[in-house]
């Protein structure tokens, strides 16, 4: 059987947390389901377009909406007619606890979503779009967002930020979570993909070894907060900055990342937040 042709487009929007930009996707050569059309820049959607060449784009997939997966969405939408199909809008497939965390405004949402953007047809965990030349399931896997989608082309899986051959995900509450995140990891581990073509960067073609890889680099980065915390207690700022050497520019992306591991935490019961949790709240162990 010929496998079904999967072509890359890749935005100019390089970056240290997009990489080289990020990979828009093209499914079939006839009829074309374009996944993630990226940020809405200049040539952009025109790139797609040229790249379906004689085909038409039927069906546009949006794995979650930030802005540089979905800002294209109103501009190649319009050019092509074709339906917009996603998990649901930015808040959709919170947990419980992040959306109470939300809706009190302990924790409020980070910059680059695309608060807009509602898809035309919502698809749930497990739904199939197809046509007479390519059959896409659909997959919830939560963390980097709520609403996150992946989706699975026989034994290759698109599968947005959750992950990527060169870096990890960025986990920013309350629209990421990390327990969440660490099942999604699971599930595609379950699935035992041939392939997994992230959103940013290239093919993961170990699909097993990067996952183990990516839940144990969580383990560890737990680990590493609760002996940071039995060290002095301190704001997710300050944690940041004893656990990781990196570049100041990327310890904001850090602390989001820390403050996850953190709101984790308080939800077992290891941890504790002063006054409450926050953003800027003081945490110690519990």
């Amino acid at each position: 059987m010929t496998e079904i042709p999967v072509r890359v487009v890749t935005a100019a929007n390089p970056s240290p947390l997009t990489g080289p930009g990020t990979n828009s996707f093209l499914i079939g050569r006839g009829s074309v389901a374009v996944v993630d059309p990226g940020p809405d820049l200049p040539g952009h959607v025109e790139a797609i377009l040229a790249a379906a060449g004689a085909g038409r784009i039927t069906h546009i997939l949006v794995t979650h909406p930030h802005l540089d997966h979905s800002g294209a969405v109103p501009r190649l939408a319009a050019a092509t007619g074709a339906p917009v199909l996603a998990f649901g809008a930015p808040d959709a497939g919170r947990s419980p606890m992040m959306d109470r965390l939300a809706a009190s405004g302990q924790l409020a949402s980070t910059e680059g979503i695309d608060h807009g953007f509602r898809p035309d047809v919502s698809l749930s965990d497990g739904a199939v779009v197809e046509s007479d030349e390519w059959r896409i399931e659909a997959l919830h896997t939560p963390g980097h967002m709520g609403c996150h989608l992946s989706f699975a082309l026989g034994d290759r899986i698109l599968c947005g930020d959750v992950v990527m051959d060169w870096t990890t995900t960025l986990i920013s509450p309350p629209d990421g979570d990390v327990a969440d995140y660490l099942r999604a990891l699971d599930r595609l581990w379950a699935r035992g993909a041939r392939t997994l073509l992230p959103a940013h960067g290239g093919a993961v073609r170990d699909p097993a070894a990067r996952l183990a890889d990516l839940a144990a680099h969580r383990r560890a980065r737990t680990a590493q907060i609760l002996a940071a915390l039995d060290r002095g207690p301190g704001r997710a700022a300050d944690l940041a900055a004893r656990i990781y050497d990196i570049a100041p520019a990327l310890l904001p992306a850090a602390t989001r990342n820390v403050l996850a591991h953190l709101v984790a935490l308080a939800d077992l019961g290891a941890v504790s937040a002063d006054p409450q949790i926050a953003a800027d709240a003081v945490w110690r162990r519990a």
